[in-house]
Protein backbone atom coordinates (compact mmCIF):
# COMPACT_ATOMS: atom_id res chain seq x y z
CA UNK A 1 0.00 0.00 0.00
CA UNK A 2 2.92 2.24 0.86
CA UNK A 3 4.87 1.27 -2.62
CA UNK A 4 1.30 2.55 -4.22
CA UNK A 5 1.10 5.75 -2.75
CA UNK A 6 4.45 6.65 -3.47
CA UNK A 7 4.43 5.76 -7.15
CA UNK A 8 0.96 8.41 -7.28
CA UNK A 9 2.39 10.93 -5.51
CA UNK A 10 5.21 10.64 -7.88
CA UNK A 11 2.92 10.63 -11.09
CA UNK A 12 0.84 13.71 -9.54
CA UNK A 13 3.87 15.43 -9.28
CA UNK A 14 4.85 14.89 -12.72
CA UNK A 15 1.32 15.30 -13.75
CA UNK A 16 1.42 18.80 -12.38
CA UNK A 17 4.71 19.43 -13.48
CA UNK A 18 4.17 19.19 -17.19
CA UNK A 19 0.82 21.16 -17.04
CA UNK A 20 2.29 23.97 -15.34
CA UNK A 21 4.84 23.99 -18.04
CA UNK A 22 2.19 25.25 -20.81
CA UNK A 23 3.26 28.80 -20.65
CA UNK A 24 4.76 31.23 -22.59
CA UNK A 25 7.54 31.24 -24.59
CA UNK A 26 6.65 31.27 -28.23
CA UNK A 27 10.15 30.79 -29.96
CA UNK A 28 12.44 27.69 -29.35
CA UNK A 29 15.97 27.97 -28.06
CA UNK A 30 18.57 25.61 -28.73
CA UNK A 31 22.35 25.59 -27.25
CA UNK A 32 24.87 23.15 -27.78
CA UNK A 33 28.32 22.81 -26.35
CA UNK A 34 30.62 19.88 -25.17
CA UNK A 35 34.40 19.41 -24.11
CA UNK A 36 37.76 17.36 -25.65
CA UNK A 37 39.79 16.61 -23.07
CA UNK A 38 43.28 14.40 -22.90
CA UNK A 39 44.97 13.25 -20.04
CA UNK A 40 48.32 12.47 -18.76
CA UNK A 41 49.68 10.53 -15.31
CA UNK A 42 52.04 9.17 -13.48
CA UNK A 43 51.66 6.90 -10.55
CA UNK A 44 53.81 5.36 -7.87
CA UNK A 45 52.60 2.36 -7.86
CA UNK A 46 53.13 1.46 -11.79
CA UNK A 47 56.75 0.44 -11.83
CA UNK A 48 56.68 -0.17 -15.83
CA UNK A 49 54.78 3.12 -16.58
CA UNK A 50 57.37 4.94 -14.68
CA UNK A 51 59.89 3.61 -17.09
CA UNK A 52 58.21 4.65 -20.11
CA UNK A 53 57.73 8.21 -18.30
CA UNK A 54 54.18 7.96 -17.94
CA UNK A 55 50.98 7.88 -20.22
CA UNK A 56 49.14 10.56 -22.25
CA UNK A 57 46.10 10.01 -24.32
CA UNK A 58 42.44 10.23 -24.57
CA UNK A 59 40.53 11.16 -21.43
CA UNK A 60 37.06 12.04 -22.67
CA UNK A 61 34.30 13.83 -25.37
CA UNK A 62 31.15 15.21 -24.33
CA UNK A 63 28.14 16.94 -25.80
CA UNK A 64 25.83 19.27 -24.25
CA UNK A 65 22.67 20.19 -25.16
CA UNK A 66 20.08 22.86 -23.26
CA UNK A 67 16.72 23.96 -25.11
CA UNK A 68 13.52 25.59 -24.22
CA UNK A 69 9.87 26.44 -25.23
CA UNK A 70 6.98 27.23 -24.21
CA UNK A 71 8.71 27.49 -20.30
CA UNK A 72 9.70 23.84 -20.52
CA UNK A 73 13.37 23.67 -20.83
CA UNK A 74 15.91 20.72 -20.96
CA UNK A 75 19.32 19.92 -19.65
CA UNK A 76 21.39 17.32 -21.08
CA UNK A 77 25.32 15.76 -20.94
CA UNK A 78 26.26 12.68 -22.54
CA UNK A 79 29.83 11.89 -22.35
CA UNK A 80 32.33 9.09 -23.82
CA UNK A 81 35.17 8.36 -21.84
CA UNK A 82 37.79 6.19 -22.87
CA UNK A 83 37.49 2.43 -22.24
CA UNK A 84 38.84 1.92 -19.47
CA UNK A 85 37.03 4.14 -17.87
CA UNK A 86 33.36 3.06 -18.72
CA UNK A 87 32.85 4.49 -22.48
CA UNK A 88 29.54 6.04 -23.44
CA UNK A 89 27.41 7.17 -20.45
CA UNK A 90 24.28 9.71 -19.69
CA UNK A 91 25.90 12.58 -16.56
CA UNK A 92 22.85 14.25 -16.65
CA UNK A 93 19.59 15.09 -18.39
CA UNK A 94 16.60 16.44 -17.11
CA UNK A 95 13.11 18.96 -17.68
CA UNK A 96 12.92 21.71 -15.90
CA UNK A 97 10.73 24.91 -15.54
CA UNK A 98 10.73 28.18 -13.77
CA UNK A 99 7.93 29.20 -11.47
CA UNK A 100 9.69 32.65 -11.00
CA UNK A 101 13.23 33.88 -10.51
CA UNK A 102 13.48 32.14 -7.37
CA UNK A 103 11.53 28.80 -7.52
CA UNK A 104 11.73 26.03 -10.14
CA UNK A 105 11.56 22.46 -10.44
CA UNK A 106 13.39 19.86 -12.56
CA UNK A 107 12.57 16.02 -13.64
CA UNK A 108 14.80 13.50 -14.91
CA UNK A 109 17.92 12.43 -14.32
CA UNK A 110 19.30 15.31 -12.16
CA UNK A 111 21.83 16.44 -9.34
CA UNK A 112 20.91 15.00 -5.99
CA UNK A 113 20.41 18.07 -3.37
CA UNK A 114 23.66 17.15 -1.08
CA UNK A 115 26.24 19.03 0.77
CA UNK A 116 28.34 21.63 -1.16
CA UNK A 117 27.22 21.99 -4.99
CA UNK A 118 27.90 21.96 -7.64
CA UNK A 119 31.70 20.27 -6.43
CA UNK A 120 32.97 19.95 -2.91
CA UNK A 121 36.39 19.95 -4.48
CA UNK A 122 38.69 22.35 -6.87
CA UNK A 123 40.86 19.53 -9.14
CA UNK A 124 40.12 17.08 -11.75
CA UNK A 125 39.90 13.95 -9.04
CA UNK A 126 36.75 15.43 -7.19
CA UNK A 127 37.32 15.20 -3.16
CA UNK A 128 37.17 12.02 -1.27
CA UNK A 129 33.12 11.84 -0.86
CA UNK A 130 32.77 11.61 -5.23
CA UNK A 131 34.14 7.99 -4.79
CA UNK A 132 30.99 7.37 -2.40
CA UNK A 133 28.13 9.04 -4.57
CA UNK A 134 28.77 11.94 -1.96
CA UNK A 135 29.29 14.45 -4.55
CA UNK A 136 27.99 15.41 -7.53
CA UNK A 137 25.92 12.31 -7.84
CA UNK A 138 22.14 12.34 -9.87
CA UNK A 139 19.87 9.78 -10.13
CA UNK A 140 16.47 9.81 -11.38
CA UNK A 141 13.43 12.22 -9.52
CA UNK A 142 12.14 15.03 -9.61
CA UNK A 143 13.23 18.22 -7.47
CA UNK A 144 12.27 21.40 -6.25
CA UNK A 145 14.36 24.27 -5.47
CA UNK A 146 14.01 27.54 -4.05
CA UNK A 147 16.92 30.27 -4.14
CA UNK A 148 16.70 33.71 -2.85
CA UNK A 149 19.46 36.04 -1.55
CA UNK A 150 19.61 34.27 1.96
CA UNK A 151 17.65 31.66 1.68
CA UNK A 152 18.13 28.03 -0.58
CA UNK A 153 16.45 24.90 -0.31
CA UNK A 154 16.27 21.56 -1.93
CA UNK A 155 13.05 19.36 -2.03
CA UNK A 156 13.78 16.08 -3.74
CA UNK A 157 12.01 12.41 -4.55
CA UNK A 158 14.27 10.24 -6.48
CA UNK A 159 12.64 6.46 -7.32
CA UNK A 160 15.97 5.28 -8.19
CA UNK A 161 19.61 6.02 -9.45
CA UNK A 162 20.36 6.08 -12.92
CA UNK A 163 19.05 2.23 -14.45
CA UNK A 164 20.02 0.98 -17.34
CA UNK A 165 19.28 -2.33 -17.92
CA UNK A 166 16.03 -2.75 -16.78
CA UNK A 167 15.17 -6.42 -15.93
CA UNK A 168 13.17 -7.68 -13.58
CA UNK A 169 16.09 -8.79 -11.32
CA UNK A 170 18.94 -6.94 -12.99
CA UNK A 171 21.99 -5.43 -11.29
CA UNK A 172 23.30 -1.80 -11.52
CA UNK A 173 25.35 -1.54 -14.16
CA UNK A 174 28.60 -0.12 -13.73
CA UNK A 175 28.79 2.38 -16.88
CA UNK A 176 27.39 5.55 -14.63
CA UNK A 177 29.28 8.86 -14.25
CA UNK A 178 27.56 8.80 -10.65
CA UNK A 179 28.83 6.26 -7.77
CA UNK A 180 26.14 4.50 -6.93
CA UNK A 181 25.16 1.48 -4.87
CA UNK A 182 25.31 -1.37 -7.02
CA UNK A 183 25.67 -5.41 -6.82
CA UNK A 184 22.99 -7.25 -5.09
CA UNK A 185 21.72 -4.47 -3.62
CA UNK A 186 19.41 -1.20 -5.60
CA UNK A 187 19.10 2.33 -4.00
CA UNK A 188 15.11 3.05 -3.98
CA UNK A 189 12.89 5.87 -3.03
CA UNK A 190 15.41 8.11 -1.88
CA UNK A 191 14.20 11.65 0.19
CA UNK A 192 16.64 14.41 0.00
CA UNK A 193 16.28 17.67 1.93
CA UNK A 194 18.92 20.43 1.59
CA UNK A 195 18.88 23.94 3.61
CA UNK A 196 20.90 26.89 3.15
CA UNK A 197 21.67 30.33 4.96
CA UNK A 198 23.40 32.56 2.30
CA UNK A 199 25.06 36.14 4.11
CA UNK A 200 28.03 38.50 3.74
CA UNK A 201 29.27 41.15 1.14
CA UNK A 202 32.90 40.86 1.73
CA UNK A 203 33.19 37.66 2.80
CA UNK A 204 30.23 35.52 1.00
CA UNK A 205 29.14 32.65 3.34
CA UNK A 206 26.98 29.91 3.25
CA UNK A 207 26.68 27.10 6.17
CA UNK A 208 23.84 24.32 5.17
CA UNK A 209 22.52 21.16 6.73
CA UNK A 210 21.65 18.27 4.10
CA UNK A 211 19.79 15.37 4.73
CA UNK A 212 18.59 11.88 2.89
CA UNK A 213 17.19 8.59 3.45
CA UNK A 214 16.06 5.83 1.21
CA UNK A 215 15.59 1.97 0.75
CA UNK A 216 17.96 -0.38 -0.40
CA UNK A 217 16.18 -3.24 -2.57
CA UNK A 218 18.13 -6.49 -2.14
CA UNK A 219 17.73 -8.28 -5.59
CA UNK A 220 18.37 -11.55 -4.09
CA UNK A 221 16.17 -11.78 -0.72
CA UNK A 222 13.34 -9.67 -2.08
CA UNK A 223 14.03 -7.31 0.95
CA UNK A 224 14.33 -3.60 1.39
CA UNK A 225 16.84 -1.90 4.01
CA UNK A 226 17.84 1.22 3.73
CA UNK A 227 20.72 3.83 3.75
CA UNK A 228 20.67 7.34 5.07
CA UNK A 229 23.32 10.06 5.44
CA UNK A 230 23.31 13.76 7.27
CA UNK A 231 26.07 16.33 6.38
CA UNK A 232 26.48 20.04 7.91
CA UNK A 233 28.55 22.13 5.53
CA UNK A 234 30.15 25.86 5.34
CA UNK A 235 31.78 27.43 2.27
CA UNK A 236 33.20 30.84 1.71
CA UNK A 237 34.44 33.35 -0.70
CA UNK A 238 36.82 36.12 0.12
CA UNK A 239 38.41 38.00 -2.08
CA UNK A 240 40.21 35.62 -4.24
CA UNK A 241 40.00 33.15 -2.03
CA UNK A 242 37.74 30.23 -1.46
CA UNK A 243 36.93 27.81 1.24
CA UNK A 244 34.84 24.38 1.20
CA UNK A 245 34.05 22.09 4.38
CA UNK A 246 32.13 19.61 5.27
CA UNK A 247 31.57 16.58 8.31
CA UNK A 248 29.04 13.51 6.90
CA UNK A 249 27.70 10.60 8.49
CA UNK A 250 26.50 7.55 6.35
CA UNK A 251 24.95 4.47 7.27
CA UNK A 252 24.15 2.00 5.11
CA UNK A 253 21.93 -1.04 6.51
CA UNK A 254 21.35 -3.61 3.93
CA UNK A 255 19.26 -7.12 3.71
CA UNK A 256 21.54 -9.33 2.33
CA UNK A 257 21.37 -13.00 2.23
CA UNK A 258 23.09 -15.25 4.88
CA UNK A 259 26.41 -15.45 5.08
CA UNK A 260 26.98 -11.81 3.00
CA UNK A 261 28.37 -9.31 5.35
CA UNK A 262 26.08 -6.36 5.91
CA UNK A 263 29.33 -4.44 6.96
CA UNK A 264 29.95 -3.79 3.34
CA UNK A 265 28.24 -2.51 0.43
CA UNK A 266 29.21 -2.56 -3.42
CA UNK A 267 28.99 0.65 -5.49
CA UNK A 268 30.12 1.55 -9.23
CA UNK A 269 30.50 3.90 -11.70
CA UNK A 270 33.21 4.01 -14.76
CA UNK A 271 32.69 0.88 -15.42
CA UNK A 272 33.94 -1.30 -12.85
CA UNK A 273 32.44 -1.87 -9.26
CA UNK A 274 34.04 -2.25 -5.51
CA UNK A 275 33.78 -2.60 -1.83
CA UNK A 276 32.81 0.32 0.47
CA UNK A 277 32.35 0.32 4.44
CA UNK A 278 28.86 0.54 5.11
CA UNK A 279 28.87 3.11 7.96
CA UNK A 280 31.25 5.85 8.40
CA UNK A 281 32.34 9.60 8.90
CA UNK A 282 33.21 11.74 6.07
CA UNK A 283 35.43 14.91 6.66
CA UNK A 284 36.38 17.14 3.81
CA UNK A 285 38.24 20.88 3.33
CA UNK A 286 39.21 22.42 0.26
CA UNK A 287 40.90 25.74 -0.13
CA UNK A 288 41.62 27.60 -3.57
CA UNK A 289 43.04 31.06 -4.10
CA UNK A 290 43.45 32.40 -7.65
CA UNK A 291 46.04 34.27 -9.07
CA UNK A 292 44.92 36.48 -12.46
CA UNK A 293 47.81 36.69 -14.88
CA UNK A 294 48.35 38.60 -17.75
CA UNK A 295 50.61 35.55 -20.32
CA UNK A 296 49.44 35.39 -23.38
CA UNK A 297 46.50 33.35 -23.85
CA UNK A 298 46.34 32.95 -20.16
CA UNK A 299 43.97 34.90 -17.64
CA UNK A 300 44.04 32.67 -14.21
CA UNK A 301 46.14 30.48 -12.12
CA UNK A 302 44.43 28.97 -9.54
CA UNK A 303 45.87 26.89 -6.81
CA UNK A 304 44.38 24.64 -4.61
CA UNK A 305 44.51 22.02 -2.05
CA UNK A 306 41.77 19.43 -1.43
CA UNK A 307 41.96 17.09 1.23
CA UNK A 308 39.47 14.24 2.58
CA UNK A 309 39.18 11.90 5.55
CA UNK A 310 37.27 8.30 5.99
CA UNK A 311 36.79 7.17 9.24
CA UNK A 312 35.58 3.75 9.33
CA UNK A 313 33.35 2.66 12.09
CA UNK A 314 34.10 -0.71 11.72
CA UNK A 315 36.71 -0.77 14.19
CA UNK A 316 38.55 -3.88 12.05
CA UNK A 317 38.70 -1.67 8.78
CA UNK A 318 41.81 0.76 7.83
CA UNK A 319 40.63 4.23 7.29
CA UNK A 320 41.05 6.27 3.59
CA UNK A 321 42.51 9.51 3.13
CA UNK A 322 43.20 11.47 0.13
CA UNK A 323 45.08 15.12 -0.72
CA UNK A 324 45.27 17.18 -4.10
CA UNK A 325 47.33 19.87 -4.32
CA UNK A 326 47.76 21.57 -8.04
CA UNK A 327 46.52 24.55 -9.88
CA UNK A 328 43.60 25.10 -12.61
CA UNK A 329 45.48 27.18 -15.77
CA UNK A 330 42.36 29.00 -17.85
CA UNK A 331 43.38 30.17 -20.85
CA UNK A 332 41.00 30.65 -22.87
CA UNK A 333 38.34 28.02 -22.93
CA UNK A 334 41.47 25.64 -22.66
CA UNK A 335 41.57 24.71 -18.59
CA UNK A 336 44.90 22.84 -17.88
CA UNK A 337 44.47 21.15 -14.86
CA UNK A 338 47.72 19.78 -12.84
CA UNK A 339 47.25 18.09 -10.08
CA UNK A 340 49.81 16.34 -7.50
CA UNK A 341 47.05 13.39 -5.85
CA UNK A 342 47.98 11.27 -2.88
CA UNK A 343 46.39 8.76 -1.31
CA UNK A 344 45.92 5.95 1.45
CA UNK A 345 43.78 3.10 1.39
CA UNK A 346 42.25 5.08 -1.85
CA UNK A 347 41.06 2.48 -4.76
CA UNK A 348 42.12 5.02 -7.36
CA UNK A 349 45.48 5.83 -6.01
CA UNK A 350 47.61 2.96 -5.65
CA UNK A 351 45.58 0.64 -3.69
CA UNK A 352 44.12 -3.05 -5.01
CA UNK A 353 41.00 -1.28 -5.84
CA UNK A 354 38.74 -4.17 -4.83
CA UNK A 355 38.33 -3.27 -0.93
CA UNK A 356 40.65 -0.41 -0.22
CA UNK A 357 37.33 1.52 0.88
CA UNK A 358 36.07 -1.00 2.66
CA UNK A 359 38.32 -3.64 4.70
CA UNK A 360 41.41 -1.35 3.50
CA UNK A 361 45.17 -2.86 4.16
CA UNK A 362 46.46 -2.06 7.49
CA UNK A 363 50.12 -2.39 5.96
CA UNK A 364 49.51 0.13 3.19
CA UNK A 365 51.64 2.96 2.32
CA UNK A 366 50.31 6.76 0.72
CA UNK A 367 50.63 6.44 -2.83
CA UNK A 368 50.72 9.79 -5.75
CA UNK A 369 49.69 10.38 -9.01
CA UNK A 370 50.92 13.36 -11.48
CA UNK A 371 48.15 14.05 -13.68
CA UNK A 372 47.45 16.93 -16.00
CA UNK A 373 44.17 16.79 -17.83
CA UNK A 374 44.16 19.57 -20.70
CA UNK A 375 40.52 20.30 -21.80
CA UNK A 376 38.28 22.43 -24.48
CA UNK A 377 35.04 23.30 -23.67
CA UNK A 378 32.78 24.68 -26.20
Amino acid sequence: MRDSLRNLWFVILCSSFFVQGMKAQETPEVDLGGALRFNYNLSSWKPEQKKRGGDFGYDMFRINAMAAYRGIYVNAEYRHYSEGFGGGMLKQGWFGYKFNEEEEIQLGLTQVPFAIQQYNSHNWFFNLGYYMGLEDDHDMGIKFIHNSENWEYHIAYFKNAEELRFGDVSAVSASRYSYDVAGNNKEVHQGNLKFLYKWGENLKSQVGVSGQYGGLYNINTKKTGNHHALAVHYEADYKLWNLKSEAILVSHNPKNEKGVSEEIIVMAAYGAPYEVASDFNLYTIAVSRDLPVNWGPVSNLQFYNDFGYMQKREGSFEDSFMNVTGVLITAGNLYTYVDYAAGYNHSWLGGNFVDDFAAGNPDAKWEARFNINFGYYF
